[in-house]
């Protein structure tokens, strides 16, 4: 089973994929895709947009897609560490500097979990219910 281009909605994302392969992350200039090969044993952390409001823009989510192999079988394992759904996130006091502006607003979790699973925004699209 793949998956479409998107950004994780957790603060980061541990993955534990076999050999198969099939992880896709945007390169920076956003104009190509690059093959996550797989390292035996090895996991891949992937920052997730809550990360990203919390840190005010300082660290960046990953888009990312999984592409279908039809000849194997893909396995692949996750955990996703989020904040409790009664939190309000938003960016981080302490990383707002030397007079700072906010990039994005204040919400409860919850909020934005509820239109994360129904909008199921593509890309970074998910970081436009927190912009200000």
């Amino acid at each position: 089973m793949g998956d479409r281009r998107h950004c994780d909605g957790s603060c980061i994302t541990l993955l534990f994929q076999d050999d198969t392969g099939g992880l896709y992350v945007r390169g920076t200039k956003g104009d190509n895709w690059i093959h996550v090969n797989p390292i035996k044993g090895a996991l891949a952390v992937n920052i997730g947009d809550l990360l990203q409001i919390m840190s005010n823009d300082r660290y960046k989510s990953i888009e990312h897609c999984v592409a279908v192999d039809l000849r194997r079988a893909r396995i692949s394992v996750t955990l996703f560490v989020n904040a409790s759904l009664d939190s309000v996130i938003g960016p981080f006091p302490q990383m707002l500097k030397d007079g700072e502006k906010p990039v994005y607003k204040h919400v409860l979790h919850s909020n934005y979990w509820d239109y994360f699973y129904r909008k199921r925004p593509s890309g970074k699209a998910s970081l436009d219910f927190f912009k200000i």
